[in-house]
């Protein structure tokens, strides 16, 4: 939404200018989140940085800051509002291959389809858009795939060395990693460790000078965590964007798949999820998906692979592209959220909020800590939106109580009801049969 109204500010301004306003818009956008870390809980926080978002209209502020907004709508499980508040075109470029709909090739269910292609490979390569859980849904079902096809090794770029207990505890929490705070995220990890990955974390440490440093160090860590002592090993990876690409100039140096490859040798499949899903404007997604979706009206993710097995990617870079079908809404949340079928709809009101809005509704495992990340959370409100100096609003009790789905596993589960700086209003107990 707003690349476009900064596209057209860089247009009417000299690309210096452009660059000053950006780099002005990061350091304030940055400090303004440094405070909302001051808050207790992720909504007292997302509502600190929705008032800074909602006080500043300039276009260089909105382009950055809304993506930090976006983050935090994911944690909150407002992902269609997370989607309108950061949106990147999906442009065509020279580089790209003809469609698939050209050159005899068939679409299959990514899910049967990546694992057939991953059996030749030691490493699995799958990016995300971070602020686009949609992107992180399909790699939930992968993980049970691959590791019977004899992976043994998880990693994903968010994770925080410094929790050494991920492994043990079983389950993600707050310390865990950044993105990890949204709960697709969390269950990616979850899903890992109850299968029996061992799962790594990654990410440069150093104060490294360069992207090409940063995607060094990360190369360097998983060679150290996995192929130095277990040469034969098979890593699934989980990256944002371009980090996995396998050839290619990235920032001005290698990406970190670049880097891993020099250092272990390890053959690699790369999948990219980052090019073909529904943006919030249609005239955002690029020309191949929309003809895609208009001829197969797919239900869940294809690729597509040729006579041969050959599978097709929209650039070179990768080798398999997946196409996410467009989303649908059930009482506002988005449909996909059952992840290829593993967990269900749980209709959920607002009587535990106690009329009090916005208001955060959150399901963790049973077995799980008071710390666990939820296996899923939304937001539930009643518009107008009002917030006070607490950033809690009161309504009437005549209006009506707010309803949604949570989306979970068989279980059981208890269920928060949260407003303000994580002042917990009612807990109960839930089984999903």
């Amino acid at each position: 939404m707003w690349l476009t109204c900064a596209a057209a500010a860089v247009h009417a301004q000299s690309a210096a200018q452009w660059q000053a306003q950006q780099a002005a818009a990061g350091a304030k956008a940055d400090r303004i989140m440094a405070e909302a870390s001051h808050h207790k809980g992720l909504l007292g926080q997302y509502m600190r940085m929705r008032q800074a978002y909602a006080g500043d209209d300039s276009p260089a502020f909105r382009l950055i800051f809304g993506q930090y907004i976006a983050w935090y709508l994911s944690f909150l499980g407002d992902y269609p509002l997370a989607m309108k508040s950061f949106s990147i075109a999906q442009l065509p470029q020279a580089s790209d291959k003809p469609s698939p709909l050209e050159n005899g090739y068939a679409a299959r269910p990514a899910l049967d389809a990546i694992p057939d292609l991953a059996k030749n490979y030691q490493v699995v390569l799958l990016n995300e858009a971070h602020n686009v859980a949609l992107t992180r849904s399909l790699t939930v079902p992968l993980l049970s795939r691959l590791y019977a096809q004899g992976f043994r090794y998880f990693a994903a770029e968010t994770l925080a060395q410094s929790d050494t207990n991920l492994q043990t505890r079983g389950y993600p929490v707050v310390d865990s990693g950044f993105y990890t705070q949204e709960p697709v995220y969390g269950e990616m990890v979850r899903t890992a460790l109850k299968l029996g990955f061992k799962v790594i974390a990654y990410e440069a440490t150093s104060n490294t000078s360069s992207a090409d440093e940063r995607e060094a160090e990360q190369a360097r860590h998983l060679y150290d965590s996995v192929f130095k002592h277990d040469p034969n090993a098979r890593l699934v990876i989980n990256a944002g964007y371009e980090h996995i690409v396998k050839s290619g100039v990235y920032l001005g140096g290698e990406s970190m798949a670049e880097h891993l490859y020099k250092l272990s040798g390890a053959s690699m499949l790369a999948v990219d999820q980052t090019a073909m899903y529904p943006h919030p404007s249609s005239q955002n997604d690029h020309p191949y998906y929309t003809a895609v979706m208009k001829q197969l009206q797919p239900q869940a993710p294809i690729v597509f692979v040729d006579a041969q097995g050959k599978p097709w990617s929209l650039r070179s870079a990768y080798d398999v592209t997946v196409f996410f079908p467009p989303e649908k809404l059930e009482r506002g949340r988005p449909t996909w959220l059952s992840l290829g079928g593993l967990r269900h709809p749980r209709l959920v009101s607002a009587d535990g909020c106690r009329g009090h809005y916005a208001c955060l509704v959150e399901a963790r495992y049973s077995n799980e800590g008071a710390d666990a990340i939820p296996a899923d959370r939304m937001l539930l409100d009643l518009p107008p939106m009002t917030v006070s100096i607490s950033g809690v609003a009161a309504y009437s009790s005549t209006q009506a109580v707010p309803t949604g789905n949570l989306y979970l596993r068989p279980g059981s589960y208890q269920l928060s009801f949260v407003v303000g700086d994580d002042k917990v209003l009612h807990k109960q107990t839930i089984e999903v049969p």
